[in-house]
């Protein structure tokens, strides 16, 4: 199969969802995501999820981050650069959905990519080697790469992985983690 062929397929298995079956497997995710060793990170990159899409619910994770005391960092997205400008959610950020429905803020204090310790990356589809598929824009590629080397990256996924695709590219970074609500891969 190729990117383009599990995108369709991905995105409507996420349709098919129902908000309680949205916020039970957010749930499990976020609980399982306790399993991971990265508790001792300072900057965690959350993103915000896209309700209308059936995205794994983030609020979860935030709870948890915020119990512990850690930063959270969450993006806003240039869709003529297809770049991201990532801010530091704190109390008084304000969120606006922007006309890709995606929850971004509105200003604030930005953080550098290279200051984040973990990032959670939004994702269709993965595989078992640590690959996913996104939109297709080219976002979290582009960001993950002015990320640091050892800067964690796991992705959040309803559905277990698949076997691969044919289409892998160079520039395709890959996960070191994905949660799913019954599994935690390592890769």
């Amino acid at each position: 199969m190729t990117k383009n062929e599990l995108r369709i397929r991905y995105k409507n298995l996420r349709k098919s969802l129902s908000p309680d079956d949205v916020a039970e497997k957010s749930l499990a995710i976020a609980n399982r995501l306790l399993a991971l060793p990265i508790w001792e990170k300072e900057f965690f990159h959350v993103f915000l999820p896209i309700a209308e899409m059936n995205e794994v619910d983030t609020e979860f994770i935030l709870h948890i981050l915020s119990g512990k005391d850690k930063h959270i960092v969450v993006s806003k997205s240039d869709f003529a650069t297809r770049n991201m400008t990532h801010f530091l959610l704190t109390d008084g950020t304000k969120i606006k959905k922007n006309g890709y429905g995606i929850p971004e803020p509105v200003d604030g204090i930005e953080i550098d990519a290279k200051k984040l310790d973990v990032v959670v990356v939004p994702l269709l589809a993965f595989d078992d080697a640590g690959n996913r598929i996104g939109y297709g824009k080219g976002f979290y590629d582009k960001f993950l790469a002015k990320c640091r080397p050892d800067a964690v990256k796991i992705g959040l996924s309803f559905f277990e992985a698949v076997a691969s695709w044919d289409d892998v590219f160079d520039s395709d970074v890959k996960l070191d983690y994905c949660v799913t609500p019954d599994r935690l891969y390592r890769f």
